[in-house]
């Protein structure tokens, strides 16, 4: 079962913090904090992945709540990502209705 875990502290977070806070549960596969691609910087946010869900469904009742770095984490089971737009383009275009050129 994997875990998201939001509402991270932003400065000098790493991936060592994150399986710090999950270091009493011995059913964590993976700690994966996510950086921002270009800048290299924390988002605030990660994923934690446990091989016994009851162990993790635990976690979320330790933790959700809880205060870190003046912060109240978020901590909840993950949700799939929504695919990605296939077109190359990340931006979504708008359409309000018909053209307004003037003729």
């Amino acid at each position: 079962m994997k875990l998201y875990v939001g509402n991270l502290p932003l400065n000098n977070f790493s991936e060592a913090d994150l399986k710090s806070l999950f270091s009493s549960y011995a059913s964590v596969i993976s700690c994966r904090p996510i950086f921002d691609r270009e800048t290299k910087r924390f988002k605030g946010f990660g994923f934690v992945e446990f091989s016994d869900k009851d162990e993790a469904e635990q976690a979320i009742k330790d933790l959700n709540g809880k205060e870190v770095g003046g912060r109240k984490l978020v901590v909840n089971e993950a949700r799939p990502q929504e695919p990605r737009p296939q077109d190359g383009n990340s931006r979504r275009s708008f359409n309000n209705g018909p053209s307004r050129r003037s003729y």
